[in-house]
Order: structure tokens, then sequence, then C-alpha cells
């Protein structure tokens, strides 16, 4: 092999490597240094030490250290649907949240997109689904990702906060149990499991089970949770969120529950649209409050 075939491939390689890295760095989608924040291409660790799982970081301008926001995206039992999903950005909430000196963590958990390999987060069949034991999946990745930004020297020891859609805001609310001083706050936008059953609208597997997982959760929660929904959610629309959330209270008073205008033609897409960041604007700095008033 030639010396240039070997320069060229060396980078390529580690790419591919187990090893978590930062593997590139660019400026914004347009590569213009004038946008508000930069966009790095980062690898983090999964619950298969062979996979490292790809992640998009989004970073103020100035050196830091920052607080760190790490958005856990949905998901889809559905196999096809999970390996063709596009890398997640939530372009807008990131950079909502960059604007408020965050370092934003997008990362793409196993099973998903070109992150790949095996799905952990199965739930298994509409009957016997194990809500609760997806939920504890999902916070194992959100929190392999979260540990390893935190070692980073950019990125501040304590006062992270953990944001999750749909199946992310699940795996969320099961990391509750967490310590109040590694995470701050949790924001979950529509979170659950089982929704569009058979892809029908409005259609839940197991409801009864989801809500007793979100019990399980609840009665171990120590982190503030802040959950927003649009009134147009046809996955788990108001009401039962509503229920799923007295639910994860239990006997404490750990949730701030927030039903929010319809966004579009379909609302649990909302946070992943500029207009549903918008609408839910409000909310988000109240939740944040606590969080940014830290010293560092």
């Amino acid at each position: 092999m030639r010396l240039l075939d070997t320069l060229v491939l060396l980078p390529l390689l580690s790419l591919l490597t187990a090893s978590p890295l930062c593997a590139q760095v660019t400026f914004g989608s347009s590569g213009a240094e004038s946008e508000p924040f930069r966009r790095q291409e980062w690898r983090v660790p999964s619950p298969d030490t062979g996979i490292a799982a790809r992640a998009l970081l989004f970073r103020p301008l100035s050196a830091g250290p920052f607080r760190l926001a790490v958005i856990a995206h949905a998901s889809t039992e559905n196999v096809l649907r999970r390996a063709q999903m596009p890398q997640p950005d939530y372009r807008a909430l990131t950079a909502f949240l960059v604007a408020r000196g965050f370092a934003v963590l997008v990362p793409e958990r196993l099973g998903h997109g070109a992150t790949g390999g095996r799905y952990v987060e199965d739930q298994g069949g509409c009957d016997e689904a194990d809500y609760a034991r997806a939920g504890r999946a999902t916070a194992e990745e959100i929190s392999l990702a979260l540990d390893y930004l935190r070692k980073q020297d950019f990125v501040r020891k304590d006062a992270a906060i953990v944001l999750g859609h749909s199946a992310g805001g699940w795996g969320a609310l099961a990391l509750a149990n967490a310590d109040p001083k590694e995470i701050s706050a949790i924001i979950a936008f529509a979170p659950g499991r089982g929704g569009h059953a058979n892809d029908e609208s409005n259609k839940i597997c197991a409801p009864h089970t989801l809500v007793a997982a979100a019990k399980e959760f609840g009665k171990a929660a120590r982190i503030p949770v802040t959950w927003l929904v649009a009134s147009n959610d046809s996955y788990f629309a108001p009401a039962f969120s509503k229920a799923l959330a007295d639910a994860f209270r239990g006997g404490g008073d750990r949730v701030d529950f927030r039903a929010l205008p319809a966004i579009g033609s379909e609302g649990h897409w909302m946070i992943e649209t500029e207009a549903g960041v918008k609408a839910a604007s409000s909310e988000l700095d109240r939740a944040l409050k606590p969080v940014t008033a830290k010293k560092p």
C-alpha cells in the first residue's frame, strides 16, 4: 500500500474504533464561523463496548466551562424505521440551549441510524410490554454519554440537565433517581412508550403497565421534572400524560406538568420544530432558571 493511501485511511479507521472520540469539528450547518454555536461530531460510550455511539455536540463560542445539556431522542419499535433514522440534532432546541450558555450533546442510541448495533431498549410485545426495563435501558445510555462529556475540560461537573423526547423522555424519567448534584433538572417532552400501537392514533399498548412503571420511577425520583405535552399529541394525549405524571409524582411533588397549545399537525413532534420550541420557551426558561442561577 502506498504511503499516501495509508495516510488517508488512518483518520477513517480511527472513526471505526470502539474508543469514544471527538471525530470532526465544523461550524454550524453551513460551515460559517459566524453562526452562534460550534457543531462537532463525537463518538461516546454505549452499553456495547464494541460500539461507540455517534453524537452531535453543540458549544457556545466561548471557552467554558459550560453547563451540559443532554437531549435524548425519540424511538420506535419498528426495526426498519429505527435503521433509517437520521442523526437527531433537535436544531431549534439546541440553539435555544446554547444561547443560554449550555454545551448540548445529542447522542444517537444503540439500534438507531448510523450507530447501529443491538436495540437494548426493546419493550417486548404489546400485551407483555416491560416499560420499566426499557426505560432503565434508555437511562443507562443517557448516563454513559453524560458521564463521558462531564470528564471534558470545557464541561462543568455539576448542574447538568437532561431533556428527553418521547421514549427518550421516558428514559429521562428513569434517570430521575440520579444524584441531584450532578443532574439539576429533567425536562421531558411527551414522555412514554407504546404510543400509536399498531400505528393507530390515541392507542397505547398496555397503558396500565405504563402507568405502573411511571409510579415505580417516581418513587425513587430525586430530581425535579418538568413534563410538557402539546394538546394535539396523539401518542400520549394531555389527559393520559397527566395521569402518567400523577402516577410518577406519587407521594412527593417532583413534577411540574404543563399542557401546551396545539403545535402543527401532530403535537408529539413539537420539540423538533422551531414553532414548538418557541411555544415551549417560557416553560423551558422556568425549568432552567434554578439551574442557570447556580454559580460555577
